[in-house]
């Protein structure tokens, strides 16, 4: 649609209601490449400001979000449907911003080194940390206010400037957020929000040094095609199909309140959902009663949206793909012990918590990322067979295992190809932060971690800077040991 001035305009479903209520205005091509100019020119100074600056203007901007975390919490919630997740979002990404603070100086002094070449002693060395100019951020849908705001802190810290560009489908926080940033005019300067859609992010590439993207796999390879022609660095976050293993010695009551939470927390719509579960032979069954009777307790968010655990797809094209999973998996002998297709409420798209059993490895809800409420129980009878269930996948994000024992738990997770296990218990992802760092294994991701010690040093180039106290060598032929001279000698 278009507006009186021409201008494109892209309308916005409430995933709740299902109205359309909301509008975004994508910038012109011309905007968007004066926006860029202009951080590019702040961020100069940014970067040559020395560390404490950029600590105290960050730490401000944490002050401004815990203030307005009402009218951030309550834009973010409209557009996630009620997602809990929206209702923590501005706090957690405050509260990154006052660790980053205080981590930082450790970090960017560790990383930095200076002494005497090992080859040449009369060279000396030290190093520069120089920031990418102009870093580019590309965030979902789900979770959107603390997902759009992952990568950009450490950039800041950096010294980078940062330009966002979240999902045309979940936009409403940006104008609360913006708010904040401008009511901090040194980082306003540095760093902004855009809104649009695919032809946006596409745009937004052609015009940064890095680009940090998050979202489905197939989005992320034309991501990574777009950046190699351009030869910058792509650092992306995919999809997930995360198994979780349940040993016959678990405690299975235990097992099932995990295993249920991390498969139907946000409806399933985080990328380390738990979406495959594989449980002993001897355990199965009384496995499986235990979780169903747990599923069957969580309420959705309707008809009041401020009551139940969980709310509507945040996306209805995530309503279709489910249904598809669904239906397959029945179609090839999966049984359906509680919940079932999605259902219109009001205008939104929900899914009950859904257990299946029978199933295996031909059904798509078992291979493709689902983002969906569902928990498909699998049989195993030793442990090597469960090992290589969990890892046949060409996702590797996430996984988790719950045993009779943390060592138990800890000898199955150390064979898992995934960048997070969580032991005795799942979700635990969240938890990483900072603390370690971790790599996302084949489709799930690419280009070094992004919320550990050195999530930081992605945004940084490393120079040398080398130093001569002796005189120039002179460019002379260089002396070749007796016997294996290259020309005769009354040549040489």
């Amino acid at each position: 649609m278009t507006s009186p001035n021409g201008r494109v305009v892209l309308p916005v479903r409430n995933p709740y209601t299902g109205e359309v209520d909301y509008t975004i205005t994508p910038p012109t091509p011309e905007e968007l490449t004066r926006c860029c100019q202009d951080l590019r020119a702040a961020q100069v100074s940014w970067a040559n400001a020395p560390l404490e600056h950029r600590i105290e203007v960050l730490s401000r901007w944490a002050d401004e979000l815990e203030a307005a975390c009402g009218p951030l919490s309550a834009a973010d919630f409209t557009d996630t449907g009620g997602c809990l997740i929206s209702l923590m979002s501005p706090r957690i990404v405050a509260a990154s911003v006052r660790a980053w603070a205080a981590d930082a100086p450790r970090v960017l002094a560790e990383a930095a080194r200076a002494g005497q070449s090992s080859i040449m002693p009369s060279v000396s060395f030290r190093t520069q940390l120089v920031p990418y100019p102009l870093v580019g951020v590309i965030s979902p849908w789900n979770g959107p206010l603390m997902m759009s705001c992952l990568d950009p802190v450490p950039a800041l810290f950096a010294g980078s400037a940062v330009i966002v560009k979240p999902s045309e489908v979940a936009p409403r926080f940006v104008e609360p957020l913006l708010e904040t940033i401008r009511a901090v005019p040194e980082l306003a300067g540095v760093f902004t929000f855009i809104t649009g859609d695919g032809r946006t992010g596409q745009d937004l590439i052609q015009q940064v040094d890095l680009v940090c993207f998050t979202g489905s796999v197939s989005n992320g390879r034309k991501v990574a095609v777009a950046c190699a022609r351009r030869l910058i660095p792509a650092y992306l976050e995919l999809g997930g199909k995360d198994p979780a293993i349940v040993t016959e010695t678990a405690d299975l009551d235990a097992a099932a309140t995990a295993v249920l939470r991390g498969a139907a927390f946000g409806t399933g719509q985080v990328c380390f959902s738990i979406e495959r579960i594989y449980v002993h032979a001897g355990a199965h069954d009384e496995f499986v009663d235990i979780l169903v009777r747990k599923a069957e307790r969580i309420r959705l968010n309707y008809p009041d949206i401020d009551d139940g655990e969980i709310g509507p797809f945040g996306f209805d094209r995530q309503a279709v793909i489910a249904d598809k999973h669904l239906a397959d998996a029945v179609a090839k002998g999966a049984v359906i012990r509680t919940g079932g297709p999605s259902r219109q409420l009001g205008g939104g798209h929900f899914m009950r918590p859904t257990v299946l059993t029978e199933v295996n490895h031909d059904m798509l809800l078992m291979r493709e990322e689902s983002f969906a409420p569902f928990m498909p129980v699998m049989r195993y009878r030793t442990e090597d067979e469960a090992i290589h269930l969990a890892n046949d996948t060409r996702y590797g994000l996430s996984a988790a295992v719950i045993a009779g024992t943390a060592e138990e738990a800890a000898r199955i997770g150390e064979r898992i190809n995934a960048g997070t296990v969580s032991l005795q218990d799942t979700f635990l992802t969240l938890f990483k932060t900072r603390d370690i760092g971790t790599n996302s294994f084949a489709d799930s991701g690419l280009g070094g971690d992004r919320t550990g010690p050195a999530a930081i040093l992605r945004f940084l180039r490393k120079k040398a800077l080398l130093t001569q106290s002796a005189p120039p060598a002179p460019l002379a032929r260089p002396a070749i040991p007796d016997g294996n001279t290259l020309v005769p000698k009354e040549n040489a």
